[in-house]
């Protein structure tokens, strides 16, 4: 009896794990006829996740997946008993000359903080020069030049910094030691408020615009962009206007103001500062990985916030903004019982609060000496929580300013090596 109770509570376990709260059905007509895309394989895995559907079913579905990643590879075994074959597996489109220099770029980078680690600053501001000069991105050009700035302290690398576009954390701390201002940013309000005929909560709409914007030129997406000229469609809105100025406009969108209600303008800002970087504000969002909504939330994680608030509820609730904006309030309370700062309440939202933890416990990560915080910054691993921290942080300090409340990068920063400010894991 012992042995069946034991079988029987690992059974629900893995039921709450593994299947849709509330799930929807889905047949394998409706799936067929989806355009082939990430949305697309989300709903391939829903459909493969079904007890309903056959071995037979499984076989051919999965042959129109543009992205295997593993949710579909497990699910597509537990069916059929076999492994996903690799037939239809996306290749990487960069041109190798781009990957070439970029990889080229980021091993000198590297280099250039080792060799400041090692107290040579004039090598390695060698090394961050020659590092500057194969990046392409702006973002990561400007990296260069702020530490071309800590290495040589000659402030005309400020000044290039500042006629940057991108307001990212490198021009932000530049404007914040000359006194400067910070870059343009666009945040535009609407007074229409829904976009006839178009549902922005069906991932599948979202996925048909991205294949009209992939097939038309620059021009063409900027007209495209008007045609959700919005509140409720803002996302997609700024979407492909920044996509059609190839991200030299940087948009700042503040949509669904009624659902942050009571928050704290502190609060707000984090959530719309993540959002921006998950999203871009599009309530339909899909990654690889199927994270999902405007906050791109997990789905094991949307089952267990939808356990704790006693909700019975479908995954694709998720892509209703107001539902996102709930759960990721939520979340962020939890988060916020260990972590104070934004910049790691980023990592856990990101890459999770045990690594977050392992992290800032680590004694040479965020204490006091030089080039700190800067270098803890930079040295992570996890290259995707890095840069993510980063962006997540400079996009939280716009927010805040437009939000009312007054917030320089500067002020932010120095409070990282502080773990009473910041964090409960340090103390």
């Amino acid at each position: 009896m012992k042995i069946k109770s034991i079988l029987f509570s690992f059974f629900l376990t893995y039921f709450y794990l593994f299947e849709p709260l509330s799930a929807k059905a889905f047949t394998y007509n409706e799936v067929h006829h989806m355009p082939k895309s990430i949305e697309k394989d989300y709903y391939i895995w829903r459909f493969l996740s079904q007890s309903t559907t056959t071995a037979f079913q499984a076989r051919n579905i999965l042959k129109e997946a543009k992205h295997l990643n593993k949710k579909l590879r497990t699910a597509y075994k537990k069916k059929t008993g076999f492994s996903a074959p690799n037939n239809n597996l996306q290749k990487d489109t960069t041109p190798e000359n781009i990957w070439r220099k970029r990889s080229k770029a980021n091993r000198y980078f590297k280099k250039g903080l080792a060799l400041l680690r090692k107290k040579q600053p004039k090598v390695a501001a060698s090394y961050f020069d020659a590092a500057r000069k194969l990046y392409v991105k702006r973002h990561e050009v400007d990296k260069t030049l702020f530490w071309l700035y800590l290495s040589t302290k000659n402030p005309i690398y400020l000044r290039h910094l500042q006629a940057s576009h991108n307001p990212n954390i490198y021009t932000l701390m530049a404007a914040d030691t000359i006194k400067g201002k910070y870059p343009k940013t666009i945040t535009q309000r609407f007074r229409k408020k829904r976009t006839f005929g178009f549902d922005v909560k069906n991932p599948i709409t979202w996925a048909k615009v991205k294949q009209e914007m992939n097939h038309i030129s620059d021009s063409r997406i900027d007209d495209l962009a008007d045609d959700y000229a919005s509140q409720d469609s803002i996302g997609i809105y700024t979407y492909l206007k920044a996509k059609a100025s190839k991200h030299k406009k940087s948009y700042f969108p503040m949509p669904y103001r009624d659902a942050m209600k009571g928050m704290s303008a502190q609060r707000q800002a984090l959530i719309y500062a993540i959002a921006r970087q998950e999203s871009r504000f599009v309530p339909a969002s899909v990654s690889r990985s199927f994270a999902l909504g405007m906050m791109q939330f997990m789905p094991f994680l949307i089952k267990h916030i939808a356990k704790e608030k006693g909700y019975k509820m479908d995954l694709d609730e998720m892509f209703n903004p107001y539902r996102a904006i709930e759960f990721a309030d939520y979340h962020l309370d939890y988060l916020n019982k260990y972590l104070y700062h934004p910049l790691f309440v980023a990592y856990a939202y990101n890459a999770g609060i045990g690594f977050t933890k392992r992290y800032l416990r680590n004694p040479r990560h965020f204490r006091q000496g030089p080039y700190e915080p800067y270098m803890s910054m930079e040295m992570m691993k996890n290259a995707q929580a890095r840069e993510y921290g980063k962006k997540v942080l400079s996009n939280y300090v716009i927010y805040l300013n437009k939000l009312g409340v007054t917030t320089r990068m500067t002020s932010l920063v120095k409070t990282l090596a502080t773990p009473s400010k910041t964090d409960r894991f340090r103390r």
